[in-house]
């Protein structure tokens, strides 16, 4: 069994993960465009490819999948996660499964306003949004909803160009220089991690490992300590279930008066994931059991609570 593993960037740790779990009993194959992507040299082989938006990326794509004989691929990235979900066929025909959600689910879960609006229809708390500024400030007026607010594309990850806005003037500023924006309400209250993996086979969710960011650092979780809520899991549950998510995914949720508001989906692995692993939530060997055609039983909350998560500064070198 082979996994191939896209965009590897600075995922280090996923890729060992990886290794570690097939324990020499398949190969993990990294990719990236760069050859000062850290990750790509952990794996025991890799390619360095073109830019995903690149005519000829998904032909190199399957011609790795054909050449390694690879079972299961998967990205780090969110743009390339509608690339592998829109051309599964073409993957499924030379033997290679994409490991993740349906093309329409990548790409709501990229669309933050596409979200919220299927999160409002679905009666699930979640932050109020507006992609329309007129109708914000009448809100304003009317005291729905009250600065600060968070203004932000629409799509776009990795808290790039987030701004927390107090005044209508910023607000008018911001969408003035930049298309695509939306308005979020501000969720005063503790952010949560949530790593969920729904069984391919089954589709049912079979694992769920829930953290308390205590520290963040460029969209990603830099401090955490890891908890468990029955309340949590059994909304969380219920919300993969109602969307349809499939393999491995990433939710931010806001715990805001005991009442759990969800915010946004990452139909991946996330920055944060290292902290379910070390507890005990291994998702890697839940993917390769798939792959090899079993159903993996349910093992949701099972792992460690109160493990800190702390994470620092490595350096690799190189001879070039």
């Amino acid at each position: 069994m082979n996994i191939l593993i896209l965009s590897a960037g600075t995922r280090n740790k996923i890729v060992q993960y990886f290794v570690k779990t097939l324990n020499g009993t398949g190969k993990v194959i990294a990719t990236d465009m760069s050859n000062l992507a850290p990750a790509i040299y952990e794996a025991d082989k890799y390619y360095i490819v073109p830019k995903m938006t690149a005519p000829e990326y998904l032909d190199v794509v399957l011609d790795i999948c054909k050449k390694e004989e690879i079972t299961g691929v998967l990205s780090l990235i969110d743009p390339e996660l509608s690339l592998l979900a829109e051309n599964r066929e073409k993957f499924e025909a030379i033997g290679t499964t994409v490991i993740g959600s349906s093309y329409a689910l990548c790409e709501m879960s990229l669309d933050k306003f596409q979200m919220y609006r299927w999160l409002e229809t679905h009666r699930y708390r979640c932050a109020k949004s507006y992609m329309d500024k007129e109708a914000f400030f009448a809100d304003v007026d009317a005291g729905v909803i009250t600065y600060p607010v968070f203004v932000k594309p629409a799509r776009g990850s990795a808290s790039i160009s987030i701004s927390k806005v107090y005044d209508r003037e910023t607000v008018e500023l911001l969408f003035a220089h930049e298309d695509g924006l939306m308005i979020q309400e501000f969720l005063d209250g503790q952010e949560i991690g949530a790593d969920v993996y729904i069984d391919m086979v089954s589709h049912e969710v079979v694992s769920i490992f829930t953290k308390k960011k205590l520290k963040m650092r460029a969209g990603e979780t830099d401090k955490a300590v890891s908890f468990k809520d029955e309340k949590l899991f059994a909304l969380i549950e219920r919300f993969v279930k109602d969307a349809g998510y499939n393999g491995q995914i990433d939710i931010d949720i806001f715990d805001v008066n005991d009442e759990y508001y969800i915010s946004e989906v990452n139909p991946r692995f996330g920055g944060g994931y290292p902290h379910a692993f070390e507890s005990g939530a291994d998702h890697m060997k839940l993917i390769i059991n798939n792959l090899d055609g079993k159903v993996n039983e349910c093992s949701i909350g099972e792992y460690n609570d109160d493990i800190y998560m702390m994470k620092y500064n490595e350096v690799m070198f190189k001879r070039g």
